[in-house]
């Protein structure tokens, strides 16, 4: 699976952003897609996460103004970012879960930076 992501970029604090992440290649393997981020000096975290036939769970940094979806297709996720403060600035990554029946892995964007400053 490979995942191409788009939509980061500078905004000011209070301000909103879309990312996107489009999947290829054996998507009928996927069973779970997300974001990640990873601030500078930081570990990468989990922000929002979504696995099939589950809702969508969230960080508690981002619950109530980050929102995730996925196409009935399953093979794009989006993030929409509202409210967004100069904590959430970090490169974000697009994650996929994915399985053959027996074997997991993950499969990861290049990402993309998000930039909150005034």
């Amino acid at each position: 699976v490979q995942l191409v992501e788009s939509g980061g970029g500078l905004v000011q604090p209070g301000g909103s952003l879309s990312l996107s992440c489009v999947a290829s290649g054996s998507i009928s393997s996927i069973y779970a897609m997300g974001w990640y981020r990873q601030a500078s000096g930081k570990q990468r975290d989990v922000v929002a996460h979504i696995r099939d036939g589950t809702p969508a769970t969230y960080a508690d940094s981002v619950k109530g103004r980050f929102t995730l979806s996925r196409d009935g297709a399953k093979n794009t996720v989006s993030l929409q970012m509202n409210s967004l403060q100069p904590e959430d600035t970090a490169v974000y990554y697009c994650h996929a879960g994915t399985t053959d029946g027996t074997w997991y892995s993950d499969a990861w964007g290049h990402g993309t930076q998000v930039t909150v400053s005034s």
